[in-house]
């Protein structure tokens, strides 16, 4: 097993955040460095264990989405080449290499871009008390996990100190970021939501909702262009269900932290702090899960 990068310490490099999985170094006025930690959390606290993988993995199928879906948005990414990187960060190879990027900073939407195609999560309990998600009306009679008539696009509002997002109307969107951006950053998530449907849908997989951020970055002309930026369709900002077990009616086995959370409702965690640790196996068959993901999703072995 690799060694676990629970934390990275970057000397005197200034870090801006770290968040539940991700660190965050400014290393200019203009340029952030994005580095996966292993850290794994689960209602809404971060484990004391981590995922070996974890890191590099969600990495690396960001930056497979990113040139993927180039033809329909640009992205903030400006390298993942460590051999590319400032000369100050050559000490910290170890910590960065194979996890890391370096990104264009951007002016961020304060929103969170949630696109669903099939009832699952906490769209099938909204669905079950209002036979609506998140304020759209949906037909009578769904099932867990049966898939909507068409994706909809349920938007959350960003809550930087900790707990679950918000979830927020469309015209509350359009009031705070404008109804010109609030119509972008919707067609962008469905049209990318629709591209990515039908990759997964091609390696056997079925995505039946995932979150985007975007932000503002300058073109090469000086005028304001939207990006994609932070994570990108991985097993942490997506439901995965594996199509040819797809069985509506009931939760989908799915490719992220289903062991972790199985396990932790098992033992009866009353989920305040301190967050336990995980026995061996569960980091075993949660890391196996996450490599499946990415092997399935992009046909690479190699990470």
């Amino acid at each position: 097993m690799p060694a676990i990068i629970l934390e990275t310490h970057l000397g005197s490099l200034p870090l801006t955040a770290r968040g539940k999985v991700r660190d965050i170094y400014a290393l200019s006025a203009d340029q952030l460095l994005f580095v996966a930690s292993d850290r794994i959390s689960a209602f809404d606290h971060v484990l004391g264990s981590g995922i070996p993988f974890k890191g590099k993995i969600l990495t690396r199928l960001s930056l497979f989405w990113f040139d993927l879906l180039k033809p329909i948005v640009p992205n903030h990414l400006l390298t993942a080449d460590t051999a590319h990187f400032p000369p100050e960060l050559e000490p910290f190879l170890d910590q960065l290499e194979g996890r890391s990027m370096l990104v264009k900073r951007a002016k961020m939407f304060p929103v969170e871009c949630v696109v669903r195609g099939y009832l699952s999560g906490s769209g099938w309990k909204d669905y079950q008390q209002t036979g609506s998600v998140c304020g759209i009306k949906l037909p009578a009679g769904l099932r867990e996990s049966d898939r909507l008539p068409e994706p909809i696009f349920t938007p959350a509002a960003k809550i930087n100190t900790g707990g679950h997002d918000e979830n927020i109307s469309y015209e509350t969107v359009q009031k705070t970021i404008g109804e010109s951006y609030a119509d972008a950053l919707r067609t962008l998530t469905l049209r990318i939501y629709e591209k990515a449907t039908e990759h997964a849908a091609s390696k056997g997989l079925i995505l039946a909702d995932t979150k985007f951020e975007f932000g503002l970055t300058t073109d090469k002309s000086g005028n304001d262009q939207i990006v994609l930026a932070d994570e990108v369709l991985t097993p942490d900002s997506s439901r995965y269900w594996p199509a040819d077990s797809y069985n509506p009616g009931r939760p989908q086995p799915s490719f992220d932290k289903q062991f972790v959370r199985d396990y932790l409702e098992s033992i009866h965690w009353n989920k305040q702090a301190p967050a336990p640790a995980l026995p061996k196996e569960v980091v075993f068959r949660t890391s196996e899960k996450y490599l499946e993901a990415y092997r399935s999703l992009t046909g690479r072995t190699n990470l």
